[in-house]
């Protein structure tokens, strides 16, 4: 069967756009082409900076003839639905319609539309221009003077070539030759800018892969970053050094170049006196580069690795010294905000009033820089205030939290006051990805206690899923206070997440506080600390979801759950306990009963049947129910005991008792019995069972 082949060749195409380019590209032509009658064995997509190629294998030649039946009105309809019929089904008279009989409806038209297949060719020039002119990028440009008429082309960055082939393996290819803005479609592209700018003639897939090869051109952006972790390891390795691995960089990297060469430069070690976080984002976010640290060692060296595109005549000598020079004039600022950050401010004696308003020592730089942060009055939010503000709300919260964490109050409120200074430092003002970070460092240079310094950087943890959480105390409590100020803040001027939307990252917060009250182990009432019930819903969403990924069934977990339920770590555990029981024999036998018995109740109790107020050992008759009567009895006693001790595991095992019994009960006894106050006595045991189940799980959500 034939195979296609596209390439999209443009000037640079931005890299963090490129992996999502190259999906859509196959996501359109591949269903375009089904859509149109095609079919094929397998698409993959390929992408380098300069180009999207598209390689279709094992693509019917032409799609299948179609013959539609399509009903029309009865015979005797009036003229306007004859014509409107006439005119949906693209016929010109009615005498080309067939006529139709059924029983019922009597006779009517019936239009037969037969399309006949089209050439697979015919079809791909007649679904890429449009591809092309609507493709969904998230910027992009017009170019030339064909930019200033309407409708003009629009892409990333200038198109500059189309490639399109289509043939069998075995047979010469055909090249589509569709058009647009007058780029017309050929066999013709071209390799490297610098190496290999020649046009090069290609047929299918495999000539065009080796060809680009030979051009200097690595198709695969999977091997372009296989290349370059390797040859950066290898280069490290050399120098008695390791790779510091960044997937995103070495992601942004690979959609860079296409002819990858790994170089190693280096700066003056004076400049690792600056913290190691500062260096690696300074190189990286300036000039793509990767970091490096002795073998088995925790700092930095003060070499770097670089990808260049070409494959300079040199060695590369001047790449390394254009980009050193760009390094250490980076560094250099750097470390100027690294210095500066630890002086004093000029203007003290105007932040008194504020260092008395947060008991601040205005002696020490980061107490200077909090200070200065609330007499700037930093807006946080413009209905939320100022970031002074909101400091002075997380405080308070703080405070109270503390008393549940068992955290020390008053480096709780230390960490609390400080949390924020560094983002009036000089370094997070450069790299706000280090807020927390630098905080946490200059907190340490000025001599706070570890657990303070800890606390200002894992406050905002977990920022993630697979971020971590904060183990100390204090951290604890200052980043649950953070967060759930954020949660209440936001909610309260009804800003909360909408569909895909979430601006604030309120999930992420909510998700925050979910793991770590489960991870750490923390009893918090959240209705009573938030005072929200859709506050409390929201938290629900994002427990149900954390308890999902970790493997739990979300009818379980919707057995527990109940709208008041504010103590989410005793949801958790009752659910683990509730998994364990439910997959047990006992577990899965006395669901079936006890589901029967709660769905005969429902049912009963609809109907208006009479259920007595409670059970009288006076009408109990068999000894099925005598003994489940004392069996439930005795299991909802000591079930609720072991509840109390929050020891749900004891509590299932309890109710597990009542398997035996339960099972007789159905087997002997006629719960609908002709005597009423029988039958209503019966139905009252039935109802203990409910409630005593109940107790743990609402067993009528359980699947099974």
């Amino acid at each position: 069967m034939p195979d296609l082949l596209l390439e999209l060749r443009s000037e640079e195409i931005p890299a963090r756009m490129q992996r999502k380019a190259a999906g859509d590209l196959k996501k359109l032509v591949t269903d375009a082409l089904v859509e149109a009658g095609l079919s094929y064995e397998g698409a993959r997509e390929y992408w380098t900076p300069r180009r999207l190629t598209l390689d279709i294998r094992g693509l019917t030649a032409r799609s299948a003839d179609v013959r539609e039946e399509r009903k029309g009105p009865r015979t005797d309809a009036n003229e306007k639905a004859i014509e409107g019929f006439l005119r949906g089904a693209g016929l010109s008279s009615i005498s080309e319609a067939q006529v139709q009989s059924d029983p019922k409806k009597g006779d009517f038209y019936v239009a037969v539309i037969s399309k006949p297949g089209r050439a697979a060719e015919e079809i791909v020039a007649a679904v890429m221009p449009d591809i092309i002119r609507n493709f969904p990028w998230a910027k992009s440009m017009r170019w030339g003077k064909a930019s200033v008429k309407p409708g003009s082309l629009r892409w990333v960055r200038p198109l500059q070539s189309i490639v399109c082939t289509f043939g069998t393996e075995h047979e010469e290819t055909a090249v589509i030759p569709f058009e647009i803005d007058g780029i017309v479609a050929s066999n013709v592209t071209y390799g490297h800018r610098f190496h290999a700018p020649d046009a090069i003639t290609v047929k299918r897939f495999e000539d065009y892969a080796s060809s680009l090869e030979k051009a200097y051109v690595v198709l695969d952006a999977e091997r372009r970053k296989d290349i370059i972790l390797h040859d950066a390891r290898d280069a490290a390795f050399a120098n008695g050094l390791e790779l510091v691995e960044d997937e995103g960089l070495l992601e942004e990297v690979s959609g860079l170049v296409e002819w990858p060469q790994v170089l190693m430069g280096s700066f003056e070690e004076d400049y690792l006196s600056i913290p190691s976080e500062i260096i690696r984002l300074t190189i990286k976010t300036n000039q793509k580069c990767f970091v490096t640290r002795p073998q088995a060692g925790e700092t930095l060296s003060n070499r770097f690795i670089l990808v260049a595109n070409i494959q300079a005549t040199d060695g590369g000598k001047e790449i390394i010294h254009g980009n050193g020079k760009v390094v250490r004039a980076r560094l250099s600022d750097a470390l100027h905000f690294w210095k500066r950050d630890q002086g004093d401010l000029p203007d003290l004696e105007t932040l008194e009033a504020s260092a008395k308003k947060f008991g601040l020592d205005l002696k020490k730089p980061l107490d200077q820089r909090m200070a200065k942060l609330d007499a700037l009055n930093v807006t946080f939010h413009a209905k939320l205030g100022s970031q002074g503000e909101r400091v002075a709300r997380i405080r308070t919260l703080a405070a109270d939290l503390a008393k549940i964490t068992g955290a020390d109050a008053a480096l709780v409120d230390r960490a609390v006051v400080l949390a924020k200074a560094d983002l009036r430092t000089d370094a997070v003002g450069e790299f706000p990805e280090l807020q927390g970070v630098m905080g946490r460092k200059y907190a340490s240079l000025q001599g706070e206690n570890a657990s303070v310094a800890t606390a200002i950087e894992d406050h905002y943890k977990p920022q993630g899923p697979s971020d971590r959480v904060p183990e100390d105390k204090v951290a604890i409590t200052v980043a649950l206070a953070d967060k759930l100020d954020t949660l209440v803040g936001f909610w309260a001027i009804d800003e909360k997440p909408t569909g895909s939307k979430d601006p604030y990252a309120l999930r992420r917060a909510a998700l925050g506080v979910v793991r770590i009250l489960l991870e750490r182990g923390v009893r918090l009432p959240l209705l009573a600390t938030t005072r929200d019930a859709d506050l409390l819903a929201f938290f629900h969403d994002r427990l149900k979801v954390y308890l999902r990924d970790l493997g739990a069934r979300h009818d379980l977990i919707d057995a527990v759950l109940t709208p008041e339920a504010d103590d989410l770590l005793m949801v958790a555990r009752r659910v683990e306990a509730l998994t364990a029981f439910i997959t047990s024999e006992d577990g899965k036998n006395l669901l079936a009963g006890t589901k029967r018995a709660t769905q005969l109740l429902a049912a009963e109790e609809k109907k208006g049947t009479v259920v007595a107020d409670g059970v009288s050992d006076a009408l109990l008759k068999l000894d099925a129910e005598k003994d489940l009567f004392a069996a439930v009895k005795a299991a909802s006693a000591e079930a609720s005991d072991a509840i109390a001790k929050e020891d749900f595991r004891s509590a299932m095992a309890a109710l597990s008792k009542l398997r035996a019994p339960v099972d007789r009960f159905f087997e002997d006894v006629l719960v609908n019995d002709e005597d009423a106050a029988i039958r209503a006595n019966r139905l009252a045991l039935l109802r203990m069972i409910r409630e005593a189940t109940g107790t743990v799980a609402d067993f009528s959500k359980i699947a099974g």
